[in-house]
């Protein structure tokens, strides 16, 4: 079973625990750096990678699937790529859904799978510390309301590189629902007054399928957990009980029978979202709700030229 991440990551401030951790952060980080190798580039294919700093939940999943709508609008044959991980079927088969997906133990495998397909453009779920490829595009996700945590890199903290490492990189997108943006925005700013910053909110696509007098238990097992439920809060939903899992948690029968025990208790309705809905298809899910959630992009047509132009250079 996948384990929460620890609380004392997204402590405001380190703790006495992140402090202890401390060396064992700098060896990491030290062994990254050495194990760095020659970037691969391919003049046959553009590259965006859609990645981040702070591990999980930041929305990664939701905005790479927000560019193939825009690339498709503007005819350009774009595909997924992700890194096979077994315990993340959830996100492969969403992506599936909106697309042509090649997943691989090695991204460049992957990516040379797409160029032998002809596809113009790859769109990486993740892969930002994957130091072998040079991408053309990348894009850092952060989740408005876990923001950095405590600021201190893993193990000490949440993030997978130094938040100073901004400097290196051209674009932030701010993923949530509008949670103290001005604040964030001033901090990277403060890092690299040159970066492009953009922030988007999600939104139900079938809200309307959701009654406002009925009370519910929502469960999820996703990095936002908190950022799903102030969304359901924010539509008017009245929301009994919330059970938060692990990200890409894997759902027993034992879990999913506690659901629904619980959802009986008090009278409730069940509620989670399309990726944990995903995970749930060995089960009988007919009690199931799910909320199908959109990203809407502050500025779209910002990024949209972003990515003409992209596309545009030989």
């Amino acid at each position: 079973m996948k384990l929460k991440k620890p609380k004392f990551w997204d402590h405001k401030k380190p703790s006495f625990l992140s402090y202890l951790l401390l060396p064992f952060s700098i060896i990491l980080g030290l062994i990254t750096k050495i194990k760095s190798k020659p970037k691969f580039s391919s003049s046959k294919i553009k590259t965006i990678c859609v990645g981040n700093i702070y591990i999980g939940g930041t929305g990664k999943t939701s905005l790479t699937i927000k560019i193939k709508e825009i690339l498709d609008k503007n005819n350009t044959k774009a595909c997924f790529i992700k890194k096979f991980y077994p315990n993340q079927t959830d996100e492969q088969k969403l992506l599936r859904k909106n697309g042509t997906l090649f997943s691989n133990l090695k991204r460049i495998t992957a990516l040379n799978e797409a160029i032998a397909k002809g596809f113009e453009v790859a769109i990486f779920d993740d892969g930002l510390q994957d130091s072998s490829i040079k991408y053309d595009l990348e894009i850092v996700c952060f989740n408005n309301l876990n923001w950095i945590g405590n600021g201190l890199t893993l193990p000490s903290g949440p993030l997978r590189e130094n938040i100073n490492n901004l400097k290196s990189y051209e674009n932030v997108f701010l993923n949530g629902n509008e949670e103290s943006l001005i604040a964030i925005k001033e901090q990277i700013k403060q890092i690299n007054p040159n970066i492009n910053i953009n922030s988007g909110i999600y939104t139900p696509l079938n809200i309307s399928e959701f009654d406002e007098n009925q009370i519910y238990l929502v469960f999820s097992g996703i990095g936002n957990h908190k950022t799903f439920i102030e969304m359901l809060k924010n539509n008017k939903l009245k929301i009994v009980s919330d059970l938060e899992y692990p990200d890409h948690y894997q759902y027993s029968k034992k879990d999913f029978d506690e659901i629904i025990i619980n959802a009986k208790k008090y009278n409730a309705h069940i509620i989670t979202t399309e990726k944990d809905y995903l995970r749930l298809e060995n089960f009988n899910r007919n009690e199931i709700l799910y909320v199908k959630s959109s990203l809407d992009i502050s500025d779209e047509e910002s990024l949209t030229n972003k990515l003409i132009k992209l596309n545009e250079k030989n």
